[in-house]
């Protein structure tokens, strides 16, 4: 049998050929079509052995290991000196529903073709990813508090030479246009890979996040959902000052996104809409999480001032023993 081959030609149209013969140029855009010539997969493929996700955890087991994690950012930004502990802490419960309980992923094949994405846009806050993709198996979680140092593997942003990570971030605004390619890649590809992005709210003030919205209501790419860390603070200062974002909401609908609001510290709540998120079909889903910046400290709670610097010595042991209390 001759080869079948998919090539973008200098027009921007991609060609499907069958050995030497032009069988078909199909415009780029027209990408649920194209899927049509490709090789049907078996889209219900799972990884031998992979652990998620964990349908059995239960609320209260993640709601424990919360409390883990929490730790770990600290520490980890205690020991390398610098860090954003306050966008880490709000987004634990976000990433410990998708990591635990939701997305279908390896950690001992991170490169499984069938794998769910997670995309972390505001990648500052990766401490959070990090600890995340230890409990999970990715790496050692002692190697967590190599972070920022010389030759690591955790740096102050996320990087892809990290196992598990799936975008090299810094610069804001860019993870939903990563996530909305991921997602339509997976629609050619005709499996059942669905794509997550945690957006910061401050960061929905980039142009780019609007173009993204856009093109997904337009692509109709309903494997993706962006989640909203509605923390109310940017940097050094509480959003409704530096760029007044509401109705925030009506946004994302007024985009053709099919739009939920939840509390982003409640588990069940978390859990529903993502499960809602999977039956949608023809949009996109946003989900805007409302959290508080530097969850589970009473010093970094709603306080600016922990965007973006690590607590000293005392600050840590505070921090640390007010987590364990909650237990």
């Amino acid at each position: 049998m001759q080869p079948r081959i998919f090539r973008i030609n200098t027009s921007n149209k991609i060609e499907y050929t069958c050995g030497q013969s032009l069988i078909c140029t199909v415009i780029i855009p027209l990408l649920k079509e194209v899927s049509t010539l490709v090789n049907e997969k078996d889209s219900t493929a799972t990884s031998s052995g992979s652990p998620f996700p964990n349908v059995s955890i239960s609320v209260s087991d993640m709601t424990s290991r919360a409390i883990d994690i929490r730790m770990d950012i600290l520490n980890m930004i205690a020991e390398g000196g610098s860090g954003h502990p306050g966008g880490s802490l709000s987004a634990v419960e976000l990433l410990s529903a998708l990591y635990f309980k939701t997305m279908r992923h390896d950690p001992n094949d991170p490169k499984w073709e069938y794998r769910d994405k997670f995309i972390l846009s505001k990648a500052h806050a990766c401490p959070v990813l990090y600890a995340h993709l230890a409990h999970c198996g990715y790496f050692p979680i002692e190697e967590l508090l190599t972070f920022r140092k010389i030759d690591s593997r955790i740096q102050g942003h996320s990087h892809i030479k990290t196992p598990g990570v799936e975008m090299s971030g810094g610069s804001l605004g860019q993870g939903l246009s990563f996530g909305l390619g991921a997602a339509l890649s997976a629609r050619l590809d005709t499996n059942q890979t669905r794509v997550y992005v945690l957006l910061g709210d401050g960061e929905c003030d980039e142009g780019q996040i609007w173009e993204a919205a856009m093109a997904a209501t337009h692509y109709k790419a309903d494997n993706l959902v962006a989640i909203v860390d509605r923390n109310r603070i940017q940097n050094d200062n509480w959003t409704k000052d530096v760029m007044n974002l509401e109705p925030l909401p009506d946004k994302w609908k007024a985009f053709g996104w099919n739009t939920v609001e939840i509390d982003g510290h409640n588990f069940s709540d978390i859990l529903n809409a993502l499960g809602t998120a999977e039956k949608v079909k023809g949009q996109p889903t946003a989900i805007i999480a409302s959290t508080t910046k530097g969850k589970g400290v009473s010093f970094m709670e709603n306080n600016p001032d922990f965007h973006g610097k690590a607590p000293n010595p005392e600050q840590l042991d505070q921090a640390l023993t007010e987590l364990e209390n909650t237990r």
